[in-house]
């Protein structure tokens, strides 16, 4: 065993980490959730990827391209994760989901020329509340890997819009209608921007995001979530 590993194994019996969804302690090799509950998480094909790009994004003709990595399913593993880093401040959580999606985005990334990350910004009252953007841990772990920068302050959310989980397309998209202001136009202008967030459901919040950066200017607009809901 090398002295990193010493280390680790010192500190795992002294601090010992477990399993964000099955509470099972964690192997060395392990960060955040064991293997058995990481491979328990269903991936994302490029036919769902494609089909729910065509389904939320395509008609409007804002966001010029998306990725999700899993699938959103209730009560199982990749909930007990996201709703960890949400609501306990896991706040490693994020960077760890980053990091899987950004090791699978890099080549994607290149081929879209994105220029920066905009993690889907919240109402600064919902902010205060929880303390932070979840979405900002997710894309400082695909910065980690992928090198690109991550930008809080282009755009903000000046509508502190209700929950939309019982909410119907349309009254989602009415819900977020002029929910975002551009704060730095200047630094948008010409860009290729990646809009990060944990999960998409109908996407009008990305859409109403990207609405803001395409009427000042920026090139393209992207999006991409850790996972796809139905």
């Amino acid at each position: 065993m090398n002295l990193y590993k010493a280390i680790l194994s010192f500190l795992d019996f002294i601090l010992p980490r477990f399993c964000a969804s099955c509470n099972k302690k964690l192997e060395l090799n392990e960060k955040v959730i064991c293997e058995e509950c990481l491979y328990s998480i269903q991936i994302a094909k490029e036919e769902r990827i494609q089909n729910e790009y065509d389904r939320k994004f395509a008609k409007d003709k804002i966001i010029s391209g998306f990725y999700s990595h899993f699938i959103f399913e209730k009560d199982k593993a990749l909930q007990h994760v996201i709703h960890s880093l949400k609501y306990e401040k896991r706040f490693q959580n994020g960077i760890y989901l980053g990091e899987i999606i950004g090791k699978e985005m890099k080549q994607r990334m290149n081929e879209w020329m994105i220029d920066c990350m905009i993690p889907i910004p919240l109402h600064s009252v919902k902010k205060a509340e929880r303390g932070y953007n979840q979405s900002f841990y997710i894309a400082k772990g695909i910065s980690k890997v992928t090198g690109i920068p991550v930008k809080n302050n282009f755009i903000k959310r000046i509508k502190n819009t209700e929950s939309q989980t019982t909410m119907t397309l349309i009254e989602r998209k009415e819900n977020v209608d002029g929910a975002f202001s551009i704060s730095k136009k200047e630094k948008v202008v010409g860009k290729n921007i990646l809009l990060v967030d944990d999960v998409i459901t109908t996407g009008a919040t990305t859409s109403e995001c990207g609405k803001i950066l395409i009427e000042n200017s920026a090139s393209r607009v992207y999006a991409l979530s850790v996972a796809i809901a139905d």
